[in-house]
């Protein structure tokens, strides 16, 4: 099946040069290009791509506001985003991926990783670039540990234990499947229960609460 795209970056470069790469791939075609969030949003809901890459920064609406209104808590049949961006600052990845993202990629991820993103956006998955959650991980590490760290609503299992260790390490899904020897539907179903037992509404708050925990030990 060919998954079908969106684009939306306000630099005509980085729209051709993603566009180039997601074309050369045998089961991904681009439907559209947007300049701005404005313009993502009317060609989201006109075209209904299977996943929108969307630039955080964009004028007249930015990616997490044209997330939010396309996938967002409030959004009719919410579409897959993926959110991709030079990464200035740490808090747009919180942002984004509270706006309803399904992915966070930096521009600089390379091909393989992009197309891998969009493959997991289509099939319902979330992945976050494993330099991401690094990132996220080493700001939080000059942070001083949370007074309270929240407890699990019972307790987790051993696999959900190796399960959490594998998302902390930014592994997508695919990846935890392939290194624990198990199935891809177990991964997802050990990733939903720890984000139900842990009160973590996606893979990078787990990979905190996981950082955290360790810390505080």
């Amino acid at each position: 099946m060919t998954i079908r795209v969106l684009i939306a970056d306000d630099q005509e470069l980085v729209r051709t040069g993603l566009s180039m790469i997601l074309s050369a791939q045998p089961d991904i075609e681009v439907v559209g290009q947007a300049v701005n969030g404005v313009e993502a949003v009317a060609l989201a809901r006109s075209l209904r791509p299977d996943v929108c890459l969307f630039d955080i920064r964009m004028p007249g609406l930015d990616g997490i506001e044209a997330t939010r209104a396309i996938a967002g808590p409030g959004a009719e049949d919410p579409m897959a985003v993926v959110i991709i961006t030079t990464f200035d600052l740490d808090e747009y990845v919180f942002a984004a991926l509270r706006a309803g993202a399904k992915g966070f990629l930096l521009k600089d991820a390379g091909s393989a990783l992009l197309a891998q993103a969009t493959r997991a956006a289509a099939s319902g998955d979330a992945l976050i670039a494993p330099n991401v959650t690094v990132r996220l991980l080493e700001a939080f590490a000059g942070a001083e540990p949370a007074a309270s760290l929240s407890q699990p609503i019972e307790p987790l299992t051993e696999r959900e234990e190796q399960v959490l260790a594998k998302v902390a390490g930014g592994l997508s899904n695919s990846e935890i499947a392939a290194e624990l020897y198990i199935t891809l539907s177990t991964v997802k179903t050990h990733v939903a229960s720890l984000m139900t037992k842990l009160g973590a509404r996606n893979r990078v708050e787990i990979a905190i609460w996981a950082h955290e925990r360790r810390r505080t030990r």
